[in-house]
Parts: structure tokens; C-alpha cells; sequence
């Protein structure tokens, strides 16, 4: 049923005014979603109760068809549209009007649809007399910023009041504001929460009166504080669900205490642990306990919790009743053994508690308890405890002040520790604090073995010996022990190094004045003489006396300041109250109720040097002066009015405006929201309502007061200046338009003093994540007129000009191609974008695709050239194959060769590239952790691909052909099959197409055992060769090798030389001398060999045994040195067995190894000659060596020539190796051949 403006007018009593419904649109009303409900006594969201009337306008008729061809629809995207709808039951217009006039619903609609710019619609049910709205807009934010606002205006203002914990007051208010101002803005409703110290007592639980726990449960105390919501109803409502979703997701936990367990019940209670965690499941709760209370603290989710603090209780209720107890007589130094570790074991052993008297009852009873049945058993365990050790009580010598000076010294020491650490199985225990003070003997318990026991005891007896006459007591008062030990510790150390006498302070926290002196009875010079003691004693008292004394006197005195004053003088986190009692803290202050003192809170009482004492006096009563000055200056107080809109950038983000004018001017800005109706706004413009606006209260000295409201004000006339502009600039140019980090957007900013916004990702409902709703090519500049002008010039000259410098082009190229292009490491990719300037974008390709998209961006030359570059090579790469051979992983290596020569040599035979890059890729062999390891893979072209996969099967079926066989061939005639540089082996080889492998090669043993081992296996190993390859190869290769052989010859005459091993470096000659021997024909087998070498150790360039001359460190310098030859040598023969072909070349070869021997015993003398630099070692050496041989030849003596260092080893006699020496550096001054000896020496 549809009603026109006139029966809806009539039906609200408003005859006469304008038409409330005009027509909005000319289409149906689109479907509406359903909404929450809006009021608290009726389901707006039920259709069935309100149904949605038509709209008042007949929706318009369809537009004829033509005759001539279809309509086309334009081909504009349009853009989402957002619908909702809600019903209200009562309307309140009387906060609407102006003048005190109340508007018309017809007004208040025109006025949400041209702020928010929404299309709005309203039907009435003349039935139930409740009215429905429908709204529609572009995006989500505007439809429900117009939803909340037509709210506001329609229905009556109402105030809720929120009871919340004071504990959930800081999550209400949120970090700076945060989520306070959330509500505030989400919902227009007022909210107000009062300050803490504002709040009377009482006892109803909502201000400061405890709250009683729900069924008698011990739940922390909770004070509630009232929190107050104003606003129109429905948006109240709102923002009261709001605040109590916070409030119940901080107080659904709960913390209970279980007080006042009996202690005989408290260790049962404490062993079911794991029961009362059991009870609280699922949800987990934690356990703690407070042994000195006896309490258990139970904190978690609050069923949780509840759940567990029964299960304890009925555990307490249940040992309460079944535990019956016993009582026996034990002296109370057999107490210790019954406590901590071992009254744990009782209840393990025997499920009894035990309970001794406290440490300072006289009592010695003992108390065990337990069920009927288990109490025998119990009391057995307490007296196995109880004797299972040996207990001395060491009585302190009286008087009872000594017996406390002597505690005092022993704890201050450690001193019951350091017996406990050097007798592991022995403890030593002190008299509790609380029995020191009452006691007139004082025992200390040592526990443990007797053997050991007694051994402490002997070492207690000899301290308190020692001790006898060493303590003295003197009153200092504790204000000055700061002081003494603060400035004076340095003297208080010399009191030790010169009167062996410590001096022992009391803790501060303790406020005594007893110092305990003791002359050190652990020093090495300490005197066994009372009188000596007694002496240092005094001496040190009478110090440590006059230092208090030169400290201060010191003084008592209160002061009477009223409360109030009392926050300033201790400043905030009590600095200022540090800073009147200075760095060495001689000062005692407390203020107020700390004081306790009889005249009240109202006072601070100071103690301390009188001249501190005077000093704060005066301060204190300075700094409450100036705080009263300051509450009298401070105390001017301004407000003004301000359009609600403005408020949010006058406060600033976290309160960032209002807290810098408090920085800056010192002033407090208080910002409320005004309900006021009354209030009348002047101009004849038209206004925003009354509950738009917002008062400003600043608070301050009056000049700073004013320049902040002059501030506010100018602040605001700038923001009532500003405009905002959309640009449509596609999103493609955003990023540029920003640049790095946002510097160009932000120059702009700076420069014309405005906001530039750019739209983020877009969201679900169409909205950029922005606070402005911008859709993905437009781009907001917000400012003042002038600014906004010219930023938005700028910014389309930017767009121009990136529109010609950022031409995009996208095209597609095989998958195959993109290695390629891309090049090794982006070689290839990146001299493109070098060479064009362009920038370059390779995607990704998918699994599923055979293309990859490649996009290109840069002016329209170099995107072209980009594009010809990378399709050429594209182009070059022709479609591919690719196969995969099965090859035995034990023939990998064979077919990759040394350093992958394998492969490239059969990439060659195939017709392949030569060119490795273009060689890469074509076979790949498996890696390690490949699923299969025995294929190969080939991708190439695919005639290529086919001549690859042949030759290797090819060559593949060749080595599963392949045998090992080994022949006997005498190691002696291996060189000469090999030949010089393997010639003779590469021949074979190549003429058979087998492998060689003779001993010592290493691939000899990768080859494998032979199949003709049995054959071999008595030949020596030095002798075996093994042939590898297809078998007709290698059977062709042994019959080569056995023709090869030459037969073993006779055997000829030999003989023995003993050769000393200290000789051996000498004869040797680095092996020139045993060549010489095999050109007779004459072999040389040696017993043994030495095991060090027999030239001595360079001696130190400071040594005796050589002069250096370092007067002038010139090029020409050279370091001599001599020493003895054989010193230190090794001693021993090795037998030199000489095998010749006959007589004759042996006899030769006997005389020169004797003659050798003999030419090395004169060899006595060992030179080291030491030049520069290595640059003179070639002319020294000469052509092969020729120069050194002439000079061994001319001189006699051994010469060699370091290749390490620039050190030459001369070896023979004295005059051979001065010879030598002198001839060498003649060759390296002149610079000549060296000179012959015939003539005299100079």
C-alpha cells in the first residue's frame, strides 16, 4: 500500500509543511540488505513486521523499442552501489531546527542527501506508525556516516549510565585517547568518565566500596566507576554495546585466593597440585603460593578458576576431618633435621606432615600428623630424621653483647658459609634474627658426621679465641653513616692497613647506629696482644667518632604544609624530593601519612645535618611558594566554540596539536562536546545543528592562554579556507607521482601546504584503505584554495610528462626462450635495459602456461628497440626436445671427464656448438638428492637431441661391456712402457681402445678389481697392471704388453759399503751423486735412511759466530754466518748395497763412495750466506747450473741454493767455504762471471 506526502503529514501532525518525500530518484528502490536493529524495544530488521512500502514516485516506463535496430546499452562501467535500510517508531525533529523551530522531515533528509551525497528514500506503515528509510550511496563509509547522522537528527537525546571496574577503565580510554575517540567518532554520543580522585566513598560497589564476592568466594576487590553516555538513542545504544563488549573481554578473568590453610594440611594440599589443574580443564589456570600466608592464588578464566578453587576447598574440608595428630618432645636443635628437604621425605615415606615449634618458642614439641593408620609409621620417620646426624651446639662466649658482636662479625663475613664450602658434608646454622633479639645464649647448630663436625668445631674454637678482646661497639647516628662511608671510604680501608681493625656498618634500610669494630683476627700480622687490640680499637673509634663529628650534628624538625602542596614538593617519580635530599642521601624526608606522626598528615618531617636539615627547610618552603604563584597565575581560564569538524585536526593524532601548545605555552586545552539547543549561531549562513559543536576550554597564565586561543582560531579559519580536488589520474602513474619513499609527494606537500592522498589496495566493498573514499585512479589534494590550485597544476604537468617518459608494453615469448634472454646471472637482460634506457619486467611464468609475460616501460623509442632486442633472441632459440638415457651411475664420471672434457668432446661429435654457454644445458647427468640417479637428460634442438642419445647408448653399451684384467709386468720396466709424458701409453691405448693403469696412477684403484685376480694373486703388487675396457680391446692390449716385456737379467756382482748417516746429506748431493753412479750401471740399495737432515740450524743473527755489518742498511749488505758441521747430527750406519751389471762398473762405483766418505769427514765447517734479496740467485746459479758447478769444482766445497729464502748453505772445510763465500760476493758486486783461483787471494 502505497501513501502520498499529504496522508503521511497528516498522520505526524504536519500539515502544512513541505513535501517530506520529494521524488529522489526516477528507478525502483533496489533490494536492501538487512541491517541491524536500530532501536532497543523493536526488531527493525524484521520485514514481516515492518514491511518496506514502494517508493512515492511510479517508477519510470521502459523507453520504446526502435524499428531500426536494438538499443545498445552504453558501455560505461558503473560504479557498485550500496544499499541498507532502517525503521523508526518515533521521530524527534525538536533538535533539528533553527530558532527554536523544529525542522521537517522532508528538511532533514535534503540535508543528510547534500552532505553525504546519498540517495534517500522514506516510507510509512500508517498501522504500526513507524517510518522506513532507505539509503544508497557509492561506497560503504558514506552510507553509513549518512545513516548514523540521520539517526542523530530524528531521535530523541538520552543519557545511559555504564558501571564499569575501575580496572577496565584504561582499556575503555586506549593508548592517548585512542579508543575513546574511536567511540566518540564512530557513534556521536557523548561519553564521560569521571577522574578517580573525583569519586565519594560508599559502600555500594561503584565507587570506591569493596565489592563481595559472589558465593563467599575471595575474589579481588573492585571498585567501579560510573561512565555516562549522552546522544541520540539508538547511537547510545551503540556505543553502550560497545563499551560493554570491552568491559566483559577484560573482566572475564578472575583471580580468588584460598586464605588461611592449616599448615599441617597445607603440604597434602600442595602434593595435588596436578588435581586442581585437572579440575579447571579445558581451559588452564595458574597456581601460586604464598608459604608465609598460607594462601594459594588461583588466576585464569573465570569458570576456570571457580572450578579449582572447589576442588582445593573440598581437599582442605577432606583432610580437615581424616587427619588425626601426635605429639613427642624433641630438643629443638633435632628441629632442623625435620624441616624443608627432609619433612618432604616424611610425607613421601610415610603420608605424614610434621610440625616443629617456631624458631622462637621455648617449646620443643613436635607435632606429626596423618591418618590413624599411618601416624606409627610417621613418628618411626620423624626419629630416623631426627638421629640420622651428629649435632653440636657451639655456645658463643658471653656476655650477651658479645655473643652478638661475634654473630654479627661471623654473619658479615660469610664466615658459616666458607666452613659449610670447605667441609662439604658439614652444615652450619646461625640463630634466627627474631631469637637474637630476645636470647641470653646464643648456639650455633653445626651438623653433619662427628669426624667432621668436630674438625669445625676445632676451627670455630680458634676464631672465637682470636676474637677474644678484638670487637668494640660505638654509637654513630645512622644519617651520617653515608656520609662516613661515602666520602671517607678510602680512609676507612687505611683503618685496615694500618690498625688490622674493619669497620661494619649497619644496612641503611635498618636506621641503627651501632658500628661493630674488629681488630682482623685472620690478618697474617695480627697480634695476639689484648693490649694491642685494645689499642688499634680505640684509635679507630675515636677515627671513625671524629668523621661523625665533622659530618654534622645533626637535628630533627616538622614542618606543617597542607596536603595539597605536598605532589609538588615530591615532584614527579619523586625527582624532586631526590633533589632537596641531594646525592649522598644524609637526608631523611617523609611527607604526610609516611611521616605518622601525631599532628597528622598535613606535615613533613626532615632529619638529618643541621645544616641539610636548613637547607631543605628553605627549599621546601620555596617550591610551595611557587606553586602557590603558579595556581594563582595558572588559574586564568578561557572557552570558546568550535564547529565539531574542526576538532578532530585541532587535537591532532594522539593528541599531538593540543600537546604541543601545552609544550610550547604551557597552557592545559580541554576539548568536551556541547548538547546545548539553545545556543544561537550568527551570520544568516546557514549552520551546522547545535550538537555540531564542540567547547574549547584553555587553562594557563593569561598572555599564554591567549596566544593559544589566537592560535586555535587562526588555525581554524585556515581549515575553513581549504578545498579539496579529485583528480582522475590512472593508477599506472601513481608510484612515480610519489617516488622513493614518498619524497616527491611529500616536496609537493611542503611546498604548497597541502594533503595529497593517494588511494592504497582496494577493499572488499570498493573503498580504497583510505580515510578518504577514493577509487584507484583518482587522487585527493586537500588544502588551502591557492595551495590546491597549484599543486593540482603540478601535478597534471607531472602526469604529461610521465604519460611520454612511461610508455608501457606488454607481449609474450616461450618459455623456452626466457633463459636466454634473461642471460647468465641477468647478463642478457641487463645489457638490454643498459642499451635502451627501458625498464624491463620478466613474470613469472605458470606451471600451466607456455608463455611468459614480459612488460617494458620507457619512451616509446626505447621500448621498441627493448622489444626488438628480446624477440631476436627469442627468435634464435627454435623449438626443443628433449629425451632422457639410462647410464649406471658408476659410468658417470667416465662419460664427464676431467673437468666435463668428456661431454664437450661429444657435444662436438654430434654436430653440437663449440661455444660452452651454448653447450649448457644440453645434457644434464642427476645431483645429489635427485629421486632417480640412473638418467641422463637431454634438451636441445631435436635432431641434436637424437645424435646425442645415440652416442650415448653407444658409448654407454661399450663401458657395460667393459672388463678389468690385470698381467705381471716387473715394476722396473713401467717407465719405459709409459714413456716420457705417457707418449708410449697413449699409443697403446689409442691403437687398442683399452685403459692403462699402472701402480701409483690415480684412477688404479676407481677401476676396479680384475677378473683374472686369482692369476695374480701371488705377484707383487708393484707389478700388477691393469687393463680396463671392451674385452677384445684389452685382450689385444696384454698381448701388446706381454711383447713389451723384456726378459729379467742375470743377476751381477754386488757389494756392501757402510756409509755413516750423518754422511749422507754431503755424499748425496741432492741425488747427483747416485745418477752418476747408475750412468756405471751400478744400483743403490740403501738399509736405512736418515731420519733427519744432517746440515745444522741457521744460527741467530746476533750469534758470535758471525759479524754483520749493519752500519748503513744499503742494498749491497750480506749476512755471514758459521757453525760447526755434524754438531748434533744423527749417529748410526746404513749398509749401501751396490748392484752392477759387471766387475768393472762396480769397482768403479765402490772407490767413488769411498772416496765420497772420505771427502765428507773433512767437511767440517757449515756456512750460511744470507744476501738481500733473491733478484742475484740466477746469475749465482747460472745456465742449468753451471756457475754453481764451476765453484764447487774451484772452491771444493758444497754449495746450495735455498728456494725459500734467500739463505745459501755453504759445506766444507774452513778455507773451502771462505773461498766459496768470497766468490759468490763477487759475483754479486760486479756483477761478472766469477773469477778463477789461480792467481793469489787478496
Amino acid at each position: 500500500m502505497a501513501f502520498s506526502a499529504a496522508d503521511l503529514q497528516r498522520r505526524h501532525n504536519l500539515e502544512g509543511a513541505p513535501d517530506p518525500f520529494p521524488s529522489l530518484v526516477e528507478s525502483p528502490l533496489p533490494k536492501t540488505r538487512n541491517t541491524p536493529q536500530v532501536s532497543s524495544e523493536l526488531d527493525t530488521d524484521s520485514h514481516s513486521a515492518f514491511p518496506s512500502l514502494a517508493a512515492s514516485t511510479p517508477p519510470a516506463a521502459a523507453a520504446p523499442k526502435t524499428a531500426w535496430a536494438p538499443a545498445r546499452k552504453p558501455a560505461v562501467k558503473q560504479a557498485p552501489v550500496f544499499a541498507d535500510s532502517f525503521t523508526i517508531s518515533s521521530m524527534d525533529l525538536s533538535n533539528s531546527g533553527k530558532d527554536g523551530k523544529p525542522a521537517t522531515l522532508g528538511e532533514v533528509m535534503k540535508q543528510v542527501m547534500a552532505k553525504y551525497k546519498v540517495k534517500l528514500e522514506a516510507s510509512a506503515n500508517q498501522k504500526t506508525r513507524q517510518t522506513t528509510f532507505h539509503l544508497k550511496a557509492e561506497t560503504q563509509k558514506e552510507l553509513d556516516k549518512a545513516k548514523r547522522s540521520l539517526l542523530a537528527l530524528l531521535s530523541p537525546v538520552i543519557t545511559l549510565t555504564i558501571n564499569a571496574p575501575v580496572s577496565t577503565i584504561a582499556s575503555i580510554i586506549g593508548p592517548k585517547g585512542a579508543t575513546l575517540k574511536q567511540i566518540r567518532d564512530q557513534t556521536s554520543v557523548r561519553v564521560d568518565i569521571p577522574p578517580r580522585d573525583s569519586l565519594a566513598p560508599n559502600g555500594n560497589g561503584h565507587a570506591s566500596g569493596k565489592v563481595t564476592p559472589a558465593n563467599g568466594d575471595d575474589e579481588e576487590d573492585q571498585i567501579t566507576v560510573p561512565v555516562t553516555l549522552t546522544g541520540p538513542q539508538p547511537l547510545a545504544y551503540e556505543a553502550q554495546a560497545m563499551l560493554n563488549q570491552i568491559i566483559s573481554s577484560k573482566t572475564s578473568k578472575s583471580t580468588q585466593r584460598v586464605r588461611d590453610i592449616p599448615g599441617h594440611i597445607l603440604p597434602y594440599v600442595l602434593a595435588r597440585k596436578a588435581a586442581f589443574l585437572a579440575a579447571a580443564e579445558p581451559e588452564t589456570v595458574s597456581l601460586a603460593l604464598n608459604a608465609a600466608e598460607r594462601e594459594i592464588t588461583v588466576n585464569g578464566e573465570r569458570e576456570a578458576v571457580g572450578r579449582a578453587v572447589d576442588s582445593i576447598k573440598g581437599t582442605i574440608e577432606h583432610f580437615s576431618s581424616s587427619l588425626t595428630s601426635l605429639k613427642i618432645q624433641l630438643p629443638k636443635r633435632q628441629h632442623r633435621l625435620l624441616v624443608g628437604k627432609s619433612a618432604d621425605e616424611i610425607l613421601a615415606k610415610a603420608r605424614c606432615v610434621v610440625i616443629v615449634a617456631k624458631a622462637d618458642e621455648q617449646s620443643d614439641e613436635v607435632t606429626v600428623w596423618g591418618a590413624s593408620t599411618d601416624l606409627a609409621t610417621g613418628l618411626g620417620a620423624v626419629m630416623e630424621k631426627a638421629n640420622s646426624q651428629y649435632i653440636h651446639e657451639f655456645p658463643l662466649p658471653g656476655p650477651i653483647a658479645l655473643s652478638k658482636q661475634l654473630l654479627q662479625y661471623m654473619l658479615r663475613i660469610g664466615y658459616p658459609k666458607t666452613l659449610s664450602t670447605a667441609h662439604p658434608g658439614v652444615a652450619v646454622y646461625t640463630p634466627d634474627p627474631k631469637v637474637v633479639e630476645k636470647a641470653s645464649i646464643l648456639n650455633i647448630d653445626i651438623i653433619g658426621n662427628k669426624a667432621d663436625v668436630d674438625g669445625v668445631v676445632r676451627q670455630v674454637s680458634e676464631l672465637i679465641g682470636k676474637l677474644i678482646g678484638a670487637t668494640q661497639e660505638i654509637n654513630v647516628d645512622w644519617l651520617v653513616h653515608r656520609f662516613i662511608t661515602g666520602k671517607n671510604a678510602k680512609k676507612l680501608k687505611q683503618f685496615h692497613e694500618v690498625h688490622n681493625v674493619h669497620a661494619f656498618f649497619p644496612p641503611e634500610s635498618a636506621e641503627q647506629s651501632t658500628v661493630l669494630l674488629v681488630y682482623d683476627p685472620m690478618s697474617a700480622n695480627a697480634s695476639p696482644s689484648p693490649d694491642e687490640k685494645k689499642r688499634h680499637l680505640e684509635e679507630v673509634a675515636k677515627e671513625i667518632l671524629k668523621l661523625a663529628k665533622d659530618a654534622a650534628d645533626v637535628k630533627s624538625q616538622t614542618m606543617t604544609v597542607e596536603k595539597r602542596w605536598h605532589d609538588a614538593v615530591v615532584g614527579k617519580n619523586h625527582t624532586t624530593l631526590n633533589a632537596i635530599i641531594g646525592e649522598d642521601k644524609t637526608l631523611s624526608i617523609k611527607v604526610g601519612a609516611e611521616a605518622n606522626a601525631p599532628e597528622g598528615e598535613d606535615v613533613i618531617v626532615l632529619r638529618g645535618a643541621s645544616g641539610d636539615v636548613d637547607r631543605a627547610v628553605k627549599e621546601i618552603l620555596s617550591i610551595i611558594e611557587s606553586a602557590k604563584n603558579d595556581e594563582i597565575v595558572n588559574s586564568y581560564s578561557t572557552e570558546f566554540d568550535i564547529d565539531r569538524e574542526y576538532v578532530g585536526r585541532i587535537v591532532g593524532s594522539h593528541g599531538a596539536g593540543v600537546n604541543k601548545l601545552r609544550d610550547q605555552l604551557g597552557v592545559k586545552v580541554d576539548v568536551s562536546d556541547e548538547l546545548d539547543d539553545k545556543e544561537k549561531e550568527s551570520g544568516g549562513k546557514k549552520k551546522k545543528a547545535v550538537h555540531q559543536k564542540s567547547k574549547v576550554q584553555i587553562t594557563g597564565r593569561k598572555e599564554n592562554v591567549e596566544e593559544a586561543k589566537k592560535r586555535i582560531l587562526a588555525q581554524i579559519e585556515r581549515l575553513a579556507d581549504e578545498t579539496s580536488e579529485i583528480l582522475k589520474i590512472p593508477a599506472q602513474y601513481h608510484s612515480s607521482l610519489i617516488g622513493q619513499g614518498g619524497k616527491y609527494a611529500v616536496r609537493l606537500e611542503d611546498k604548497y601546504s597541502v594533503k595529497i592522498t593517494f588511494p592504497r589496495q582496494s577493499a572488499d566493498n570498493g573503498e580504497g584503505k583510505t580515510r578518504e573514499a577514493l577509487k584507484s585512479d583518482e587522487v585527493l589534494v586537500k588544502g588551502g584554495k591557492k595551495g590546491v590550485a597549484n599543486a593540482k597544476a603540478e601535478l597534471l604537468d607531472a602526469v604529461e610528462f610521465e604519460k611520454e617518459a612511461n610508455n608501457i608494453i606488454k607481449f609474450t615469448v616461450p618459455n623456452r626462450a626466457v633463459a636466454r634472454i634473461l642471460g647468465r646471472g641477468g647478463a642478457s637482460i641487463n645489457e638490454i635495459k643498459d642499451e635502451t634506457q627501458a625498464q624491463i619486467d620478466v613474470d613469472k611464468a605458470s606451471d600451466d602456461s607456455a608463455v611468459t609475460n614480459i612488460t617494458v616501460r620507457g619512451t616509446k623509442k626505447a621500448i621498441a628497440a627493448a622489444k626488438t632486442a628480446i624477440m631476436a633472441i627469442a627468435d634464435q632459440v627454435t623449438e626443443e626436445t628433449t629425451a632422457t638415457v639410462t647410464v649406471e651411475s658408476k659410468f658417470h664420471r667416465t662419460l664427464i671427464g676431467a673437468g666435463g672434457q668428456g661431454l664437450r668432446d661429444l657435444v662436438q661429435r654430434c654436430g653440437g656448438p663449440s661455444d660452452t654457454k651454448a653447450q649448457a644445458g644440453l645434457i644434464r647427468f642427476p645431483r645429489q638428492g635427485d629421486a632417480v640417479m640412473d638418467e641422463v637428460r637431454l634438451r636441445g634442438e631435436p635432431k641434436l637431441v637424437a645424435k646425442l642419445k645415440a652416442e650415448l647408448e653407444k658409448t654407454v653399451a661399450g663401458l657395460r661391456d667393459r672388463v678389468v684384467l690385470a698381467v705381471d709386468i716387473p715394476a722396473g720396466q713401467h717407465r719405459a712402457l709409459i714413456g716420457r709424458g705417457g707418449q708410449h701409453l697413449n699409443e697403446l691405448q689409442d691403437r687398442t681402445g683399452a685403459q692403462v693403469q699402472f701402480p701409483g696412477s690415480r684412477s688404479y684403484a676407481q677401476v676396479g678389481e680384475p677378473e683374472n685376480a686369482e692369476d695374480v694373486k701371488d705377484v707383487d703388487a708393484a707389478n700388477i697392471v691393469k687393463v680396463s675396457g671392451p674385452r677384445a680391446a684389452c685382450e689385444k692390449a696384454l698381448e701388446e704388453l706381454k711383447k713389451q716385456v723384456k726378459p729379467a737379467a742375470v743377476d751381477g756382482p754386488s757389494t756392501t759399503v757402510t756409509v755413516p748417516l750423518k754422511y749422507h746429506h754431503v755424499i748425496s748431493q741432492q741425488g747427483a751423486f747416485f745418477r752418476t753412479l747408475r750412468n756405471y750401471g751400478v744400483q743403490v740399495d740403501q738399509s736405512v735412511q736418515p731420519a733427519k737432515s744432517a746440515v745444522p740450524p741457521q744460527p741467530p743473527a746476533n750469534g758470535s759466530a758471525a759479524r754483520i755489518d749493519d752500519t748503513e742498511a744499503d742494498a749491497s749488505a750480506v749476512q755471514w754466518e758459521v757453525t760447526a758441521n755434524y754438531q748434533d747430527a744423527e749417529e748410526g750406519d746404513s749398509v749401501w748395497t751396490l748392484k752392477a751389471k759387471d766387475q768393472a762398473g762396480l769397482d768403479r762405483a765402490e772407490k767413488q763412495v769411498k772416496d765420497a766418505i772420505e771427502h765428507a769427514g773433512r767437511m767440517s765447517h757449515v756456512g750460511f750466506l744470507t744476501l738481500p734479496d733473491r733478484t742475484m740467485f740466477p746469475r749465482i746459479v747460472g745456465s742449468k747450473g753451471a756457475n754453481v758447478a764451476r765453484l764447487r769444482q774451484e772452491t771444493g766445497a758444497d754449495i746450495t741454493v735455498s728456494r725459500e729464502n734467500s739463505t745459501i748453505v755453504i759445506i766444507g772445510t774452513e778455507n773451502d767455504i771462505l773461498a766459496a763465500k768470497e766468490a759468490i760476493t763477487r759475483m754479486t758486486s760486479s756483477g761478472g762471471r766469477p773469477q778463477r783461483r789461480n792467481g793469489p787471494q787478496d
